[in-house]
């Protein structure tokens, strides 16, 4: 399994974790991941805690998705994790309006998702 895929995995088992710790109904769509229970989106991010090389990981952000998420009021959760056997170990959680992160910087995402990107690394919003 390649670093992509291996990410893919990953992040789905942080998904499950976040559905589980918030009550959240997983709902995947092309711009959001789950639903409160009132409703309202909420995109799950997970980021690696150190990659292989010693590199802290990043949240990646796409520009549209996070438009629609701003316009329908919606969250984030973000959850950093470190691997443990073929399963995630998530460190810190973080839930926060979609209206409230650091400041982000968009660039081109090359030919992925037709859309900006954007990075947040962990130390905007994690104490690690």
């Amino acid at each position: 399994m390649n670093r992509s895929h291996r990410a893919n995995h990953y992040g789905t088992l942080v998904e499950r974790q976040a559905a589980e710790r918030y009550g959240l109904d997983l709902d995947r769509t092309s711009w959001h991941d789950a639903r409160r229970p009132d409703g309202t989106p909420v995109e799950i991010k997970s980021a690696m805690h150190r990659h292989s090389d010693g590199q802290p990981g990043t949240f990646k952000l796409y520009d549209q998705y996070h438009e629609r998420l701003r316009e329908a009021n919606g969250w984030y959760v973000f959850g950093v994790y470190r691997v443990r056997g073929k399963g995630v170990e998530v460190l810190e959680w973080e839930m926060r309006h979609s209206s409230r992160l650091p400041y982000l910087e968009w660039h081109g995402g090359g030919n992925h998702r037709n859309a900006k990107q954007a990075k947040i690394g962990i130390s905007k919003l994690f104490d690690f």
